[in-house]
């Protein structure tokens, strides 16, 4: 679920910053860039690692920012394909279950991917799982196991800006990077796999 991922970047260390000492300075921009922050195809950057090397500073000509060339490995929630990890469920819909971790939201389970035998009840808005005279419930904020097994970029790159002037008023602006830089894909049709209580002795 979490890997070390080797990253090279430059930081630009701001005047303001040089009186703190060098590998300070250079850990707190790492953090603020990518901490908490979806890069492509690497992952969601939870913490700097460590630094493996720094380049000699080179200020720059006219904002005096120092410039360091920096190797670094970044701790990252990157999960493989077939790993098995828990979730709570965050929301349900007739076209799967949405689940979440305590840092990450963007994970989807489809409603394919359930265990057969489950079907939807719209009225309280919830999956079951019925078994022979079993049946079992989805609730929503309830611990599930689920496997991965697909992942999904988007890029997150500004578009063009529309113009409002020439945008029709029966037509809404359309909606820009509305899909998440990252998201998962999970499957809880299997043994072991779905709610934890049901599993438990």
């Amino acid at each position: 679920m979490f890997i070390l991922t080797k990253i090279a970047d430059l930081v630009q260390i701001a005047p303001d910053d040089f009186r703190k000492q060098s590998h300070i300075a250079i850990e707190d921009n790492l953090n603020a860039k990518y901490a908490n922050k979806v890069v492509q195809k690497i992952g969601l950057c939870i913490c700097l690692w460590d630094i493996l090397w720094t380049s000699e500073g080179l200020v720059g000509q006219g904002d005096g920012m120092a410039n360091v060339n920096v190797e670094f490995r970044m701790v990252v929630f990157r999960p493989f394909k077939g790993e098995v990890i828990v979730a709570r469920i965050a929301d349900q819909s007739p076209e799967g279950i949405n689940l979440a971790t305590n840092f990450f939201d963007d994970i989807f389970v489809p409603w394919t991917e359930l265990p057969e035998g489950s079907e939807f009840e719209p009225n309280e808005n919830i999956w079951v799982w019925k078994e022979e005279d079993q049946v079992m419930y989805f609730d929503n904020n309830e611990m599930v196991r689920f496997r991965v097994i697909a992942e999904e970029w988007h890029d997150q790159t500004p578009s063009k800006p529309v113009d409002a002037v020439e945008a029709s008023e029966e037509e809404p602006l359309p909606v820009i990077n509305s899909k998440p830089p990252y998201s998962i894909t999970g499957s809880m049709n299997g043994a072991g796999l779905g709610c934890c209580l049901w599993w438990e002795e």
